[in-house]
């Protein structure tokens, strides 16, 4: 390799500093605009009516829609889909993420597991994530809602695949003990893949991911597999937040220390006018060469480009 790990070339990136006042109004901080490499067609629109509609019919929601992602129309073309459960409505409050937090969440809905394996059967799919918004409000986190939905989506659909993404499951008494606790609940489920993200390394975590901590999410990693070895698991980052390349190099390095196996490499794109604004854009060509990087620390299964996002080609091998 050309240049050295430690540092990739500057041209290999745009760099913005913004300023960030109290309330930002579009006067006051002005957005750049989108890299071309960050523009994209949303896809067949009839692959997204078709499960728009699914999910609407039954008032179930999916992280692509509620998060905007880019490449929804894409995953829902190669039958794929990351359903949210739990509602839409997230107990913390992330200054990066687009899901609707600030007020109190709904009830749960006791049919959704239900709803969510009579949509993945009517739209055919055959990989499935299934993430969540942070419920610290519930007993157990939510943990024991993904494996309801788990077992539901395999009576009816026993050879789609299942990969979850969940929350650090933190809070309430009982510390660490009841974290490992929720843990094990969707473990024993089997999921055919444990992701959960770190989002963003060690400096900034506390304006980017207010509520979780990055120690606490190299946890959930290391547990699932002293839990359960042969269980693959998987985290990912939103580049963009100003963090430099030694320190992508350093939460590689982490992930692997705890065995994390697959990772997903992503820019981050500043959702709203609310949101943190965008420090940083990564160019296609850092994101392939930070992809190589982790390939040759031993991650088995990498996604890294500009519009990747932690469920992007999620059933596909390595």
């Amino acid at each position: 390799m050309s240049q050295p790990v430690e540092q990739l070339p500057l041209e290999f990136t745009q760099e913005f500093s913004l300023p960030q006042p109290e309330r930002a109004t579009p006067a006051a901080t002005p957005r750049p605009s989108l890299p071309d490499w960050l523009r994209r067609p949303i896809g067949n629109a009839r692959d997204l009516s078709t499960v728009q509609q699914v999910i609407k019919k039954r008032q179930i929601h999916t992280i692509c829609e509620e998060g905007r992602c880019p490449n929804r129309g894409e995953c829902y073309g190669q039958k794929t889909a990351t359903f949210l459960l739990m509602g839409p409505t997230c107990t913390r409050s992330c200054a990066f993420c687009q899901v609707d937090k600030g007020h109190a969440p709904m009830p749960l809905d006791p049919e959704e597991p239900q709803k969510v394996a009579e949509a993945v059967q009517l739209l055919g799919l055959r990989y499935v994530v299934l993430t969540a918004v942070a419920r610290d409000d519930l007993p157990d986190g939510g943990a024991g809602r993904f494996a309801e939905t788990m077992a539901a989506i395999r009576l009816r659909n026993p050879d789609t695949q299942i990969e979850v993404l969940t929350p650090d499951f933190w809070g309430g008494p009982g510390g660490k003990a009841t974290q490992i606790k929720r843990i094990q609940t969707v473990v024993n489920a089997q999921p055919a893949c444990y992701n959960h993200n770190v989002e963003t390394v060690r400096r900034l975590q506390g304006p980017v991911r207010r509520g979780a901590k990055y120690e606490r999410s190299l946890f959930v990693l290391q547990q699932v597999k002293v839990l359960n070895p042969q269980i693959p698991t998987k985290s990912g980052l939103m580049l963009g937040h100003g963090e430099t390349e030694a320190e992508v190099l350093e939460t590689l390095r982490d992930l692997r220390a705890v065995g994390c196996d697959r990772l997903t490499l992503g820019q981050y794109m500043q959702p709203s006018l609310d949101h943190l604004p965008v420090q940083r854009y990564w160019t296609p060509e850092a994101f392939e060469q930070l992809g190589a990087i982790a390939r040759e620390m031993g991650f088995s299964h990498v996604r890294s480009g500009p519009l990747v996002r932690s469920s992007y080609h999620a059933g596909e091998e390595a």
